[in-house]
């Protein structure tokens, strides 16, 4: 069914999308065709997240994650490119965008799965190597590529073309090799031990290993199926991405709101099925898939974002401005330096959740204010 509606959907842009959004657009039909377009990306998102989890099932942790990770975060990077790529200028998107994820994942979602899952289960445990893992990853991706460019000599936040290719590549590199080893010989990090530890000792994950069933024809085939629907699922977002830029366009510049709320539309569109998914988690006592979820989202959407934006920049010739503000660079540290101490005891508490609340309060208020 969500398959059928957004190819539907696909059609009848492409068929009536160049007129109904030839400028000027009158307001009724800018909300007309936000409401689509926003409710088809959003249904194509929730479609994606259920295939990767049928996948996550047949393949086990941390491969099943990883791919719902790279598929959501995919669907981001081909959003923030068609906004690029429109008819305004865009140059903070991807930086907005950014931020906006890192303030949603590590903060609201993050402390939701803390509340939920103390509410529900007590102090739950997890792997501590795989979370501070992931934050160390957050801080050196996410710190070069937002922080580093406001001490540059361009002064406005962006990066050399030398500076831009070298960041993007070196980006690329450091995440492929993180992912290497994450599917490779550390991928116990960011599985759940057993209880009472904080840790997977080597020689039991290699007699799990071992132990492990040989893949059947039978599953083969349903891996094939569910990847090909997700596939499938992911073209309309392509499709829908440069419609959608259009309208958020618009409506931000008719209602006078900041700049950055169209990252936050952005993140909200990308990553609403995978909070949904990290807050289940939680409440099913899956805690090391919860943290997976929200702070490997983070890391990919650096990972991915960053090398692909600076390449279309590139290309294309366009400016892109990646340093935030000082207000953000404020909340960064916050984040970072929290989410660093939550992961630093033996259990969750629903404390540090209430305090991850209360920094993305503050990036709410300040969105509006500052």
């Amino acid at each position: 069914m969500k398959l059928a509606i957004a190819w539907l959907v696909v059609l009848l842009f492409l068929w009536k999308g160049s007129a109904w959004l030839f400028q000027p657009m009158t307001i009724g039909v800018a909300i007309a065709c936000f409401a689509a377009l926003f409710g088809t990306i959003l249904l194509g998102s929730f479609g994606v997240v259920r295939e990767a989890d049928h996948l996550a099932h047949e393949l086990g942790e941390p491969y099943g994650t990883l791919i719902l990770t790279l598929s959501i975060v995919s669907i981001e990077v081909i959003l923030i490119a068609a906004v690029m790529l429109g008819p305004s200028e865009a140059p903070t998107i991807a930086r907005d965008s950014i931020f906006a994820v890192m303030m949603i994942i590590m903060n609201l979602v993050t402390g939701l799965c803390l509340i939920a899952g103390a509410l529900r289960h007590g102090e739950q445990e997890y792997n501590a190597q795989g979370a501070l893992a992931f934050v160390s990853m957050t801080l050196v991706l996410a710190g070069v590529a937002l922080i580093l460019p406001n001490t540059l000599t361009t002064g406005n936040g962006t990066f050399w073309p030398s500076q831009a290719i070298a960041i993007a590549v070196l980006t690329a590199a450091l995440y492929a090799a993180f992912l290497a080893l994450q599917m490779g010989s550390y991928k116990t990090h960011f599985m759940q031990p057993p209880a009472g530890e904080m840790s997977i000792r080597r020689e039991a994950a290699d007699v799990t290993g071992a132990a492990a069933p040989a893949q059947t024809g039978s599953n083969r085939r349903k891996l094939l199926i569910h990847t090909v629907i997700l596939l499938a699922l992911m073209v309309p977002i392509v499709l829908l991405a440069h419609d959608l830029a259009v309208v958020i366009d618009y409506g931000v510049a008719i209602a006078g709101a900041p700049v950055a709320v169209g990252g936050v539309l952005i993140a909200i569109i990308v990553f609403t099925p995978e909070s949904i998914t990290a807050v289940k988690a939680s409440l099913n006592n899956e805690t090391q898939r919860a943290i997976n979820l929200c702070l490997g989202a983070f890391v990919s959407t650096v990972g991915l974002t960053v090398p692909a934006v600076l390449a279309v920049g590139l290309v294309t010739g366009k400016t892109v401005i990646f340093g935030i503000s000082p207000a953000e660079t404020v909340l960064f540290g916050l984040t970072v330096g929290l989410t660093a101490m939550t992961y630093l005891g033996r259990r969750t508490s629903i404390t540090q959740g209430l305090l991850h609340l209360m920094v993305f309060a503050v990036f709410t208020v300040m969105l509006f204010t500052n």
